[in-house]
């Protein structure tokens, strides 16, 4: 039985704006994701596992300043010095802008740092590539687009023709490297990748066919005992409750507000030939709290406003949002100052304002609807919009037309 470390979607720098900190001079917020790097190292070295792998995205920003390089090669250190081996697969964000320039992850292969190897092609890995570890590893690192049409010297092709492509020269080289594998080891797949039926977390980066898909069947073959998968940032089994587990641990540290209410996890799999069972660990992270708050009078406006918060011993170092909808003429009735100084235990505040613009209808006190045509309420209604003058006389122009072509038709 092999003990492996997943984790996936680092991005260390994805949130590096706001407060920082006085001591490292670094962000907080970067400051939350290394901490849950800390515990994802600290948990392989204590728990000595046999391999920790790594399914891709170390950073955001895809030139990464050397400072985040800095962080990030110092854990890495940390489990080579651990003497355990680490599979870091190149994902989207670790690949280079432009042709011809290193990926995020060179350093360790041009270093050749002891017991890290940096995955940026297809293949696969057998135990005299892991340390002679009993255990084979099909490796699916990122694909580009620009890079297979390249390769295939593609032009003018619909990208999601080229992503489709791609899908399926990766589920060919993944049958044929099945057919070889040694049937007596365990045998992993690592991608990082969307997979057919998979479910997007609140980050939907990617879109519908502009990106590489993965078919189900791929990943659920039980000839693998165990997918370890990247790029998703929503944790979840796709093949859940069936063999091989097919794992996306997400990402390490909540992004945004669309992931407030999603836990974050890095998996502890036990691998053996036909039989995995994986323990997900939970990352605390920072607490996110969005909430919403809709008044419709000025009556205790603020009373109302107010109580949507939570008690400041649950707003200490969270990130808060609260979005108050209100009819606009009630705008002066908002205190901003008295709410954030309710919301002062929290590391970050933000307030959205969503005023009402009611729209009505307000006709002469001499005139009736049934006494104006249908042009004149029109010129009406554009005014209740705020539209602004040479517009309505274009869009009457325009109306005039469609009424006139209607009533010709009529006859």
């Amino acid at each position: 039985m092999l003990k492996i470390l997943h984790f996936a979607d680092a991005h260390i720098d994805i949130v590096s704006q706001g407060r920082q900190d006085p001591a490292s001079g670094l962000p907080i917020r970067v400051l939350d994701f290394l901490k849950a790097l800390d515990t994802i190292i600290d948990t392989a070295i204590a728990e000595k596992v046999d391999l920790v792998l790594f399914a891709g995205d170390a950073y955001k920003d895809r030139t990464p300043s050397p400072t985040y390089q800095r962080e990030w090669g110092r854990r890495m250190m940390r489990l080579s010095e651990a003497g355990i081996p680490i599979l870091l697969l190149v994902g989207n964000h670790d690949l280079p802008p432009a042709t011809g320039r290193a990926h995020t992850l060179q350093e360790f292969e041009t270093l050749r740092v002891p017991h890290v190897h940096v995955v940026a092609r297809p293949c696969i890995l057998r135990p005299s590539d892991l340390e002679d570890l009993p255990l084979q590893v099909i490796a699916l690192p990122w694909v580009s687009r620009s890079g297979l049409m390249a390769a295939l010297q593609l032009s003018d092709v619909r990208p999601a023709d080229v992503y489709a492509e791609i899908g399926s020269r990766l589920n060919e080289l993944v049958q044929t490297w099945l057919d070889e594998v040694d049937p007596r080891l365990p045998t992993i797949l690592t991608a990082h990748a969307s997979v057919q039926s998979a479910r997007y977390g609140a980050e939907r980066s990617v879109m519908l066919g502009n990106d590489v898909v993965l078919p189900g069947s791929m990943v659920r073959d039980t000839r693998l005992d165990y997918v370890a998968l990247g790029h998703i940032h929503k944790a979840q089994d796709v093949n859940e409750g069936f063999h091989p587990p097919v794992i996306y641990p997400g990402s390490i540290e909540r992004v945004d507000f669309g992931e407030a209410a999603d836990d974050k996890f890095f998996v502890i799999a036990e691998v053996e030939k036909g039989k995995t069972s994986v323990s997900w660990r939970k990352l605390e992270g920072r607490r996110f709290i969005d909430r919403f708050v809709a008044v419709n009078t000025g009556t205790l406006l603020m009373q109302k406003v107010m109580a949507a918060l939570p008690p400041a011993g649950e707003l200490k170092d969270a990130i808060v949002r609260l979005v108050v909808e209100y009819p606009r003429e009630l705008e002066p009735m908002l205190d901003e100052v008295a709410l954030r100084r309710a919301a002062e235990p929290a590391l970050e505040f933000h307030l959205i304002r969503k005023p009402r613009i009611e729209a009505r209808l307000r006709l002469p006190e001499d005139q009736t609807v049934s006494s104006l045509s249908p042009l004149d309420l029109l010129e009406i209604y554009w005014k209740t919009l705020n539209v602004h003058p040479d517009e309505i006389t274009a869009l009457q122009k325009l109306a005039a037309e469609i009424l006139g072509s209607s009533n010709l038709a009529e006859e």
